[in-house]
């Protein structure tokens, strides 16, 4: 578990690895950034150097040196950052960020999310309503969950008490470096702290501690360190 000083932005992410900065250190949580994406996007896209970046239609922008499949479907506002690639079948649906040298992978669908510079989501993923830090990446076939079952709004689990969004939706919030293991589901409100492996085939509730290995629900060791 964490305390809810450890989910701070300053504590799961470095901010100089996403194009984001400005609006993380705007909140102190990353539940707290969610809401305000897309208005983001807007305000900066106009601001992006015309030499660098390609508009499409209103609020979309691409560097000049990220790569897109032919078969990417992409509403705004949006913004790809350098480097990045999109792959087969890629679905963005609007207030997205990719951070540079990301990847969205083969029929990935993306919503509400900002991606951290390296991250890959590459094979078969839906991200929703979620923050991915820098390099984190999740396994082939691995979501997160954005919506409760019985549609209330979204708490998260700290060890020292539940903290409200006041959001119906939220997803998962990875910090740097987050290693997400095939087919696993991160259930609403999920926090992973930095530098975390998830075995395969979890289904992860609550809050994971920095520097773990996630086994399954109550089995979660502590990495060791190598010198």
């Amino acid at each position: 578990m964490m305390e809810r000083e450890e989910m701070k932005n300053t504590q799961l992410f470095d901010l100089s690895q996403t194009i984001a900065a400005e609006l993380f250190t705007r909140y102190d949580y990353p539940w707290e950034v969610l809401p305000h994406i897309g208005e983001f996007i807007l305000s900066i896209g106009a601001r992006l150097p015309e030499e660098e970046y390609r508009k499409l239609g209103e609020d979309v922008w691409i560097h000049k040196s990220a790569k897109l499949a032919p078969s990417v479907l992409m509403t705004g506002p949006a913004i790809i950052c350098a480097g990045a690639e999109l792959r087969h079948s890629a679905f963005l649906r609007g207030k997205t960020i990719v951070g540079e040298g990301a990847v969205v992978g083969n029929s990935c669908e993306l919503k509400n999310v900002i991606l951290f510079n390296k991250v890959q989501t590459p094979h078969y993923n839906y991200v929703g309503d979620s923050i991915l830090g820098f390099k984190s990446h999740m396994g082939a076939g691995s979501i997160t969950s954005n919506v409760k079952s019985d549609k209330t709004l979204v708490k998260i689990h700290a060890a020292d008490g539940d903290i409200e969004t006041g959001l119906k939706k939220v997803g998962a919030v990875l910090g740097d470096q987050v290693e997400v293991g095939c087919g696993s589901v991160l259930n609403p409100g999920t926090v992973i702290g930095k530098n975390t492996n998830i075995y395969p085939l979890s289904s992860v509730r609550g809050c994971v501690a920095p520097g773990s290995i996630y086994k399954r629900q109550g089995e979660v060791a502590v990495k060791e360190e190598r010198g």
